[in-house]
């Protein structure tokens, strides 16, 4: 089965709120098998909106990242980033 892909390009609009989200996030990603591979770090925007926080997480599966975003421990986190960003989130599989 293929990993993926989640990407994230967030503009975080209050900072005390989404730090509560990314402190809560980071576990219930873990729990899922999720791996961070860049999280706020440089970045070049070459099209579309530009947003400064991208993060990218690899998952054992497609099915795997879903569950995590549907999971009550990440909705719970999720709950300190609404109204505290903007985000686009997209769960891409690998190929294999």
């Amino acid at each position: 089965m293929p990993s993926a892909l989640w990407i994230a390009h967030v503009k975080v609009l209050d900072a005390e709120a989404y730090g509560k989200y990314a402190a809560a996030a980071g576990p219930a990603i873990a729990a899922h098998g999720g791996v961070f591979l860049a999280r706020a770090t440089r970045y070049v925007q070459l099209e579309g909106n530009d947003r400064a926080r991208n993060v990218v997480a690899r998952f054992p599966s497609l099915e795997a990242a879903v569950a995590c975003y549907q999971s009550e421990a990440y909705q719970a986190a999720l709950s300190h980033a609404k109204g505290a960003s903007e985000r686009d989130l997209v769960i891409v599989e690998e190929n294999a």
